[in-house]
């Protein structure tokens, strides 16, 4: 586990892919500002439903977003 935060975890990830919070809601299904409060830690807990459309948006097994 690296410890790193969930919100840190995402941002990181949508950066590295060039994605906007925009382009990754839209692809997530999500609003732009439900990403954002995941990003910045507002939204501690989004749901396995959620968290499997932002990692298939990413690229990326939801495992990935956990560790």
């Amino acid at each position: 586990m690296t410890g790193m935060p969930l919100g840190a975890t995402i941002r990181r990830l949508r950066r590295t892919r060039g994605l906007s919070q925009e382009e990754l809601a839209r692809a997530a299904r999500v609003t732009r500002e439900y990403v954002t409060m995941i990003e910045r830690g507002a939204r501690r807990n989004p749901s396995l439903a959620i968290l499997g459309r932002v990692a298939r948006a990413l690229g990326v097994p939801v495992g990935e977003l956990l560790k």
